[in-house]
């Protein structure tokens, strides 16, 4: 069975930090890419940052870039989310996702729940 476990979220004050995990199991983990998206209330879902074998790190959301980065631990098949100077914008619910390679598109074979991210101001 294909998992995806999405971890790590919580409530931090602006300027903060928080590391979010996905944790990927019922697949060969080495050979897809994680994805991470975000839905911030009454907003669309965005890609934020994806990473693959092939290609690397990927970011999506422009926001982002310079506070966050996106790791892949394949021997414990965890990709880790680590926002750094967090702002109220970053609120939202946080997916991670997996497919054969990174897109911003929403059409990725697996998903996993989401974790909440709140940042107060």
């Amino acid at each position: 069975e294909v998992q995806l476990q999405a971890s790590g979220g919580g409530l931090v004050q602006a300027r903060g930090s928080l590391r979010l995990s996905c944790a990927a199991s019922g697949f060969r983990f080495d050979d897809y890419a994680i994805a991470w998206f975000r839905q911030a209330p009454g907003k669309e879902r965005e890609a934020v940052l994806c990473i693959s074998s092939s290609d690397g790190s990927t970011y999506y959301a422009d926001s982002v870039k310079g506070r966050f980065t996106i790791s892949s631990d394949n021997a414990k098949k965890t990709v880790y989310l680590q926002m750094n100077n967090l702002t109220p914008e970053d609120t939202g619910v946080y997916h991670c996702a997996a497919d054969w390679v990174c897109s911003s598109s929403e059409y990725y074979d697996y998903w996993g729940q989401g974790t909440q991210v709140t940042v107060s101001s």
